[in-house]
């Protein structure tokens, strides 16, 4: 749950996919919509509070104007996202999330996939991938200068990832 653009309405995500808003004074529902495909784990808005992503357990990421819920891009992996955030300076997404934290222990951590993962925010292509837990990621927030992000996962750990020049440095080529 996250409060709205305007902070008079709640926006709510759901097992089933949907993505509800609701007046929070009347308890009204708004809207409804229905994105995914599967569990919603996490919705953010934009710094700016003008887009809305959301992380789902069907593999996909969805970009939203914030106040409409029109559909904007979505953000495609191999692997369910339980994070989703927008950086603050670039256009790009951060996603994390990988293998279900039942299954880690049946299998390698390199195939559990547990990388945070860059994806171009106009272009939808993954553009980076940064290692580190391994557990699946279940929670990233950029800071609000850009940067650095931080992660935390089933591992236990939070890590703080500050970015290299590199990262500022870098165009996307089209």
């Amino acid at each position: 749950m996250i409060w709205g653009t305007v902070e008079d309405y709640v926006i709510t995500g759901h097992d089933n996919g949907q993505i509800s808003q609701f007046d929070w004074k009347t308890g009204e529902k708004l809207t409804v919509d229905h994105t995914h495909d599967s569990t919603i784990k996490d919705l953010q808005l934009s710094k700016d509070r003008t887009m809305l992503i959301t992380a789902s357990k069907d593999t996909t990421a969805k970009l939203f104007d914030a106040k409409t819920f029109k559909f904007l891009k979505s953000y495609k992996t191999d692997r369910p996202v339980n994070s989703a955030a927008i950086s603050p300076i670039k256009h790009h997404i951060l996603l994390g999330g990988g293998q279900e934290a039942m299954e880690v222990t049946t299998s390698h951590t390199k195939s559990g996939k547990f990388e945070a993962r860059f994806f171009h925010l106009i272009f939808e292509e993954e553009i980076g991938r940064v290692k580190g837990h391994f557990g699946p990621i279940n929670t990233l927030a950029f800071h609000p200068n850009g940067k650095q992000y931080a992660s935390g996962a089933e591992d236990g750990y939070v890590r703080i990832h500050d970015f290299d020049q590199s990262y500022y440095d870098f165009e996307y080529d089209f």
